[in-house]
């Protein structure tokens, strides 16, 4: 995996999932799905694949997905909507574009990030939950538009049941505007969705993440019109182990995980029969 690179009191790097032992918060995994586009006829297909010990939370700019997962869970999302999943012991999902988006010319643009399970809920039944758009918290504030998708902070909590201190946002940011990230937020990190930011003397551009050291507040100013996606937390209870899709406090139980996808103990997508071998 991909090492973050020191930056003073900063540490950035273009390409992330975060490395083994490196977390902020409970946040252990983010895939920027950039913008693409997907001629008629075309479209995305994640044939279902297993999880444990983690959520998936799942967020788009533009386009639709269809989650199917082996709780026989059925959820088309677009932009704006959050799908959150918790693991647990184990669930198996899929994620292909619909039968509309496949109709004509479409583009497929957000985020997937992961979050470590605290240990008491690694085990637990898994669950599913959609939130559409409306029940987003929205602030507004000197240019800054904050759209709060998980957790608190900025003086709001968003609905979503999560199961770890956190907070997670979509800001949009016009030019010469400025976000303050307080170090009462715990761990924290920004990625550039789009246009450039500067902070203390750095200057970011689309494609970066910076994880920031240290517990003092932060200020985050838009050197152009931009979108940032803000997220962070307390840090979890202890190391986490990630391979593939799993994430574990143990390795044992990254191993039985291995095994039992291989033998094909998992519970099966109802409606998609698909299969994803596991690397070697």
């Amino acid at each position: 995996m991909p090492r973050l690179r020191p930056l003073g009191g900063l540490s950035v790097n273009r390409v992330w999932p975060i490395p083994r032992r490196r977390m902020v918060g409970p946040f252990i995994f983010f895939d920027h799905l950039q913008r693409a586009e997907l001629a008629p006829g075309r479209g995305l297909d994640v044939p279902p694949h297993p999880h444990i010990g983690l959520a998936t939370v799942t967020y788009l700019f533009e386009g639709e997905l269809v989650h199917r997962d082996s709780l026989g869970c059925t959820q088309t999302i677009r932009p704006g909507e959050l799908n959150w999943m918790n693991a647990g012991a184990g669930i198996v999902h899929s994620e292909r574009s619909s039968d509309v988006a496949r109709a004509g010319l479409s583009y497929l643009h957000g985020i997937q990030s992961w979050v470590a399970l605290p240990r008491s809920a690694e085990t637990s039944e898994p669950s599913f939950q959609h939130y559409p758009g409306d029940d987003v918290p929205l602030i507004e504030s000197g240019g800054v538009h904050l759209r709060l998708l998980a957790g608190a902070g900025f003086g709001a909590r968003s609905r979503v049941q999560t199961l770890s201190d956190l907070f997670y946002v979509e800001a949009d940011c016009r030019s010469s505007a400025g976000i303050w990230l307080g170090a009462e937020l715990g761990e924290r990190a920004a990625y550039v969705v789009s246009g450039r930011v500067g902070i203390e003397q750095g200057e970011f551009e689309a494609g970066q993440l910076i994880v920031f050291a240290g517990h003092k507040d932060i200020q985050i100013r838009a050197l152009a019109a931009s979108k940032l996606m803000l997220f962070g937390g307390a840090p979890v209870d202890g190391e986490r182990h990630i391979w593939w899709n799993f994430v574990a406090s143990s390795s044992e139980r990254i191993e039985q995980a291995k095994q039992d996808w291989r033998a094909r103990r998992f519970p099966p997508v109802p409606g998609d029969a698909a299969y994803m071998p596991a690397p070697d």
